[in-house]
Order: C-alpha cells, then structure tokens, then sequence
C-alpha cells in the first residue's frame, strides 16, 4: 500500500472522523453517512478513498455495506513514518537498509 495515499486519505478532516468512528466498531455506509451534514455519494467518495489506501475495509451484508478499520495499515505506516522521522530510528532504519542491500 502506497504510503502517500495514506496520508492523501489523512488529509480530510471527515476522512479521519470516518476512522474515528470505526476506531470503536464496525459501521454500515448508512450510519456513518447519517453522522455528517454532507450527501450521501459525498461519504461514499470518503469511504472510497480510505477504503483505497487500506485504512478500512468493506464488506457486503445484505442491502448494507458494513466498514470496519484496518488497524495494522495505519499503524505500520505511521511507525514507519516515525522512523523515518525520529532522529535515532531514521539513522538505524537507513543502515537496515542498506545491510539488507548488501546481503540481498
């Protein structure tokens, strides 16, 4: 999973409410649609995008389609971020790395 579309997908505010509502449990379309003041097909594209970068998950039960978040997605890209980032895992990783490279 492409690490931009993550954060692409992290960039909308409704889009990081949208995980925040699935933190706690799995939700139909309906239901998270029912939660802001913006149409239907407007959260449709928002679970679209996030369901394209891999941050949630949909599955068909019925006349509903039921999101739930795909926690490992973000985390390992948030940590991997963080690495990149922190001024001792940047350093190590860039090793790891190069290590692997030179094994490989």
């Amino acid at each position: 999973m492409s690490t931009d579309k993550i954060f692409e997908a992290l960039a909308s505010g409704p889009r990081r409410q949208i995980l925040a509502y699935l933190s706690e449990q799995e939700l139909p379309a309906g239901d998270i649609a029912a939660r802001f003041e913006m149409s239907a097909p407007a959260v449709s594209r928002h679970l679209a995008v996030l369901e394209n970068a891999g941050l949630v998950a949909s599955e068909r039960r019925g006349q509903y389609v039921v999101y739930r978040l795909v926690p490992d997605s973000l985390v390992n890209t948030l940590t991997q971020f963080a690495f990149e980032i922190c001024p001792v895992g940047g350093p190590l990783k860039r090793e790891s790395r190069r290590a692997k490279k030179t094994a490989g």
